[in-house]
């Protein structure tokens, strides 16, 4: 099963910040957020790699490479212009399916979490499959209901997605090439049938959604507050 990182974002909240560097590229203890993602997905047994960008993605080209050095092999998804999540997947999916592969690993390159990704390896045949955690303050509300172990449209505690999944391939077919789409959509239209499963993760996790949020976990990795990083 190959893992897809999401890496086509504008960070305009992250401005100025992100004005010269793509969101991916900054840096906590040191470390740009993605290469803490590619090694962790390494570390779990996944090194096949395929990562989508758009703003100044030829930087995270240049900075990672084809994936050698991590002992992964990187392959990009390159959009002009963001094609938001659902669409930037369905313009990847030459490079994430084949034969022996009906689904993949999802992760959204601007969070920051301690969750085992080798917790992942197991679920191909459960996808889609969601990672949530406890609603952040800036999420209160959440996003899905957990009833058990399945996803409900109304039923459950209602907590965050963490931007962490594995999704089946054949979710996309219906989206047209180089179209927007966001991904909410098409996770709803899922759950709407019982066909979603979940998990609630209560480890540490953080959407990196702000400058003050980076600072707040570029100071708790250098502290080494965070188990498992």
């Amino acid at each position: 099963m190959k893992a897809m990182i999401l890496a086509a974002g504008l960070g305009a909240r992250m401005r100025p910040l992100t004005l010269t560097t793509p969101k991916p590229l900054l840096k906590v203890a040191g470390v740009p957020l993605i290469e803490y993602h590619v090694q962790r997905l390494v570390d779990a047994g996944f090194n096949e790699i395929v990562i989508n960008h758009a703003w100044l993605g030829e930087q995270i080209e240049a900075y990672l490479g084809d994936g050698a050095r991590f002992g992964a092999r990187i392959d990009y998804s390159r959009e002009g212009a963001p094609l938001e999540t659902a669409g930037g997947i369905r313009k990847a999916l030459p490079l994430l399916g084949s034969a022996q592969e009906s689904s993949f690993v999802l992760i959204n390159g601007d969070v920051f979490t301690n969750y085992p990704y080798s917790d992942l390896t197991r679920l191909e045949k459960m996808a889609p499959y969601l990672v949530l955690v406890p609603n952040p303050s800036h999420n209160p509300q959440g996003d899905f209901c957990l009833n058990g172990d399945r996803l409900h449209p109304v039923d459950g505690d209602r907590y965050t997605f963490s931007g962490i999944s594995v999704l089946p391939i054949a979710m996309f077919d219906k989206l047209h090439e180089n179209e927007s789409a966001p991904l909410g959509p098409l996770l709803h239209e899922a759950i709407a049938t019982g066909d979603v499963k979940g998990v609630l993760y209560q480890g540490y996790w953080a959407d990196i959604g702000t400058p003050e949020r980076l600072q707040q976990v570029d100071m708790l990795v250098r502290e080494q507050k965070i188990d498992g990083i």
